[in-house]
């Protein structure tokens, strides 16, 4: 699977791609030891939208060509409602069961799905945040550290840690 690592405003990221899908993204490390490839256009156009996101926090990727069929269907549904937290804003676990048509229990296996997003600030999975407001885990290195930042360069106040 072709992979292309590329310099950002936070540091390294990666994208990994099979034909016309993204299959893999890195924030802030590459997603294994592929060999480096050069990109095709559609590709070098992602990229150069995640470096603008990650100077300015304004780009949205609900319109990236993502590899549905490497999730599973549960999976899939949560990456597919998350996708529509738009930057500047965040939601809860539970905020998110209920997009899905889950009730409050499913929150555990929401927050479990997120934190395996093979494609994280694509499917922006930093957006979401307990119920009481704080902090939650975030899989990213950095953890909560990178999640905040990302929060903050998307213009989300925020009031808890």
């Amino acid at each position: 699977m072709p992979t292309h690592v590329f310099p950002t405003a936070l540091g390294a990221c990666s994208i990994a791609w099979e034909d016309i899908a993204v299959t893999g993204f890195g924030l802030l490390r590459p997603p294994g030891r592929a060999e480096p490839t050069p990109p095709p256009d559609w590709v070098a156009a992602l990229v150069t939208r995640v470096k603008q996101h990650l100077e300015n926090g304004a780009e949205d990727f609900a319109d990236a060509p993502l590899a549905w069929d490497r999730v599973s269907e549960f999976q899939a549904r949560v990456y597919r409602a998350a996708l529509k937290v738009k930057a500047g804003h965040t939601a809860t676990y539970g905020d998110l069961a209920r997009a899905i048509g889950e009730g409050p229990v499913a929150a555990r296996a929401i927050g479990t799905a997120l934190g395996q997003n093979p494609w994280p600030l694509l499917v922006p999975c930093h957006r979401f945040v307990g119920a009481d407001g704080h902090m939650t885990g975030f899989s990213a290195p950095g953890g909560i550290k990178t999640k905040l930042r990302l929060l903050a360069l998307e213009g989300s106040e925020l009031f808890a840690d």
